[in-house]
């Protein structure tokens, strides 16, 4: 693998998504390549996110569309058919990494398996101090987040582990649960095979977990990436979750149906 490519998704909140691209310009691992899929910010925060984007010390593209709800699973197919790489990293704008996130992702990659990580939670008002001071959290040592956790600002420390742990990662690989998109790597080839993330899916829920159940029927098998790769997440209220139950069901026909593999309406269609 050469040339990875970071896809993050965001939507109107500049100052979130500045920390995260800090976090990824810090990164030891500079093989790799930013897209930003913007779900349709507004102008003011398009300028300012597009501003953050020259202090970029690696190639990083901009992709967006116009504000129609919750679709993330749209914009993040066209950033996909964008990059250039051959490996795909989805991350979440409101996501902080530490340094070597890159560099063990790039580790745990291994053809026929996705891997998704873990994430470690931030309470709603040390997010507000975070936002507000733009504290570097991807600088700081495993003693600080010690504190952090005495403190009840983040809700686990063990996530900053790091565990080599070797076959224990594979011993589940048909598990779609707690896969997100949030913190997922899959080869490129795979995700096209599967034709990326179902548009169908509108409003916020349960496209990610459709694309991890796609790939396991694809043969392709989940890789544990927890103890490994966490990321930190700043606290946001929920998304409108008018369509959650609609696709919910949707995602429990599609369950039922192993030779189920293409979405419906994927990432081809920019290619």
């Amino acid at each position: 693998m050469k040339l990875i490519s970071v896809i993050v998704t965001t939507y109107n909140w500049p100052p979130a998504l500045k920390l995260c691209l800090d976090s990824l310009f810090a990164q030891r691992d500079q093989n790799f390549e930013i897209i930003i899929a913007d779900d349709g910010s507004s102008s003011e925060n398009l300028k300012q996110t597009q501003a953050f984007c020259k202090q970029s010390p690696v190639a990083l593209s901009y992709c967006y569309h116009e504000d129609k709800g919750f679709r993330a699973g749209t914009i993040r197919n066209k950033a996909v058919a964008a990059s250039k790489g051959d490996y795909l990293l989805f991350i979440d704008g409101d996501c902080i990494l530490m340094p070597e996130f890159i560099a063990r992702h790039r580790q745990l990659a291994e053809l026929q398996c996705f891997v998704p990580g873990n994430r470690v939670l931030l309470n709603a008002k040390f997010t507000e101090i975070v936002i507000a001071q733009q504290i570097p959290l991807h600088a700081k040592s495993i003693n600080y987040f010690l504190s952090l956790r005495l403190q009840k600002k983040i809700n686990r420390v063990t996530g900053f582990l790091y565990l080599p742990l070797g076959f224990v990662r594979q011993l589940q690989p048909k598990k779609w649960q707690r896969a997100m998109t949030c913190n997922l790597g899959v080869w490129k080839q795979d995700f096209i095979r599967v034709n990326g993330f179902d548009e169908l899916f509108e409003g916020w829920g349960y496209e990610d977990s459709d694309l991890v159940i796609r790939l396991i029927h694809a043969g392709i098998k989940r890789k544990e990436g927890r103890f490994a790769v966490p990321v930190l997440h700043l606290w946001h209220t929920h998304n409108d979750k008018s369509k959650q139950e609609q696709n919910y069901q949707r995602l429990l026909d599609r369950l039922q149906q192993q030779n189920f593999i293409i979405a419906e309406q994927g990432v081809s269609q920019y290619f």
